[in-house]
């Protein structure tokens, strides 16, 4: 009787670590999917393309800027189109993902001028909130910028 317990302890042991190998792996692979999306939004400033970013945005998406001025994805995506990057660098970005939840944070450098032609110089920390959608893909569902003092 020992021995039966013994060998389906094992077995639960063995199935358990191979579930919880499979999720460190499938982790690291949605970091690194999360990573390429949020280096496909950079390369929209870069190029300064809002048509890159567009499909990464959820229909519901809720963003706050670092004047703290919350915006729909329209309005995200409007001022995307009137803002003309000189530059623009993220660094330290991160990836932390939750089931079907992705939190991504990095530093954000950019130059240029914006919609009235006025010259921007900015440092900001930001956060996005990507979710898995029904269709499989990634969209980012929350974004936030914080200034930082230079």
């Amino acid at each position: 009787m020992r021995t039966m317990w013994m060998w389906c302890l094992l077995g639960l042991l063995s199935v358990g670590s191979t579930a919880w190998a499979q999720a460190q792996q499938n982790s690291g692979g949605t970091e690194k999917a999360i990573a390429a999306l949020e280096n496909q939004w950079l390369q929209s400033q870069k190029t300064n393309n809002p048509d890159l970013v567009a499909p990464l945005l959820a229909d519901k998406l809720v963003s706050t800027g670092s004047d703290g001025k919350v915006s729909n994805r329209a309005g995200m995506l409007a001022d995307a189109k009137a803002r003309k990057y000189a530059s623009a660098e993220y660094e330290n970005v991160q990836v932390t993902v939750f089931g079907d939840t992705a939190i991504a944070t990095g530093g954000y450098r950019g130059k240029g001028t914006d919609a009235s032609g006025k010259p921007f110089d900015e440092h900001e920390r930001w956060t996005d909130t990507w979710l898995k959608m029904p269709n499989g893909k990634w969209q980012c569902v929350a974004t936030q910028a914080s200034p930082v003092k230079m």
